[in-house]
């Protein structure tokens, strides 16, 4: 088994890369306890954001503008076949009978008649693809989140959910291929590919950029961990 550090990097770049932006449409306004360690976190945040500024955004904006839609389209719907094994093990883990079927299905339709995940057959099938991960089923299970935590490398998490990482990262593919060049190229990729798919939304950014991120982050999670049936307390 390799070691723990290589798994936890693999996944460092990834979770940089959303930095939250994914997370806009669920922007709303966080109470100021939830984030206690704020002059901590501010000074790791411009790190992260400095550190994509200058590498991972002119990367991803090189690849969006060589590389044509229809394989971009191909190299997300992959890499979204592989996360789909994380999924159903938090279906499985939070007793989702029916979520779990649907991404069995998800799985199996688009790894065999998707070649391998590249054409999402699934979804034209109408199997939609849930979004579960251990930080949610531990929500689920009713761990509170916690405070808000700016991981270097990591971006946006919280007490509950950096941990949950750990289980997370060996749910996919990366720690169990042995060759490094490999592993390492395909991992880069998918953090490219990643971070190109959010350029959109970092459009949509106002204010305070560490403001509006913490507070995208925390309600979305809380909007996940309660599968949608969140109360409008604002």
């Amino acid at each position: 088994m390799r070691p723990f550090g290589v798994n936890w990097m693999q996944r460092c770049a990834r979770l940089l890369a959303g930095a939250g932006l994914a997370l806009i449409p669920f922007l709303a306004q966080a109470a100021s306890e939830d984030d206690p360690w704020e002059r901590v976190n501010r000074p790791i945040f411009v790190f992260n954001d400095t550190l994509d500024t200058y590498a991972l955004k002119p990367l991803a904006q090189g690849y969006q503008k060589v590389t044509p839609n229809f394989v971009q389209d191909g190299i997300h719907n992959f890499f979204s076949n592989i996360g789909d094994v994380r999924n159903l093990i938090n279906d499985l883990l939070q007793g989702k009978a029916q979520h779990a079927g649907v991404d069995t299905s998800r799985l199996l339709f688009n790894t065999t008649f998707g070649l391998a995940g590249f054409i999402d057959v699934a979804t034209h099938m109408g199997l939609q693809r849930n979004d579960e991960d251990f930080g949610q089923t531990l929500g689920y299970w009713g761990v509170g989140s916690g405070p808000y935590v700016m991981l270097p490398f990591l971006g946006p998490s919280t007490v509950r959910d950096a941990p949950s990482l750990i289980p997370d990262a060996y749910s996919g593919a990366y720690p169990y291929v042995d060759n490094v060049a490999v592993r390492n190229s395909v991992h880069g990729v998918d953090i490219v590919d990643t971070r190109a798919n959010l350029l959109k939304s970092e459009k949509l950014i106002s204010g305070d950029k560490y403001t509006f991120i913490r507070n995208a982050y925390l309600q979305n999670r809380e909007f996940k961990v309660k599968d949608g049936k969140v109360e409008d307390d604002f």
